[in-house]
């Protein structure tokens, strides 16, 4: 896992559902409407040519395009896009020089120790 020492970026994180499904349709309806564009210059444009034949299969491939473009998340795309989870460093902070002492925690458990009661406590 990669670490990094600089903070977590809100532009890092996924885009939220709402506006990704907002770009996706708006994507969709702009290539439906180069889709019907092509259509209707294939229909209208005289004399017929070889241009025809192009408008013609790109009003037939488009909407495969658009369809498979709509269906395309954000996430999918995405390259690059830091794990939110923080990660250790893979190596100590200091390098350990034999020889020399190593820092050492030590953390011990005593028994708890009761305290004498007080007379203010109300008890007598």
């Amino acid at each position: 896992m990669k670490s990094s020492s600089r903070p977590q970026s809100a532009t890092s994180l996924p885009r939220a559902p709402r506006d990704d499904e907002s770009r996706r349709s708006s994507r969709y309806l702009v290539l439906m409407g180069i889709r019907i564009a092509c259509f209707i210059l294939m229909v209208v444009i005289t004399p017929y040519g070889w241009y025809t034949w192009v408008l013609g299969g790109a009003a037939i491939v488009l909407p495969y395009i658009a369809v498979v473009l709509a269906n395309v998340g954000a996430n999918v795309r995405r390259t690059g896009a830091e794990n939110p989870e923080r990660a250790l460093p893979a190596t100590p902070s200091a390098p350990f020089i034999p020889g020399q002492d190593a820092p050492v925690l030590r953390i011990e458990e005593t028994r708890a120790v009761e305290r004498p009661r007080d007379s203010s406590d109300g008890q007598a």
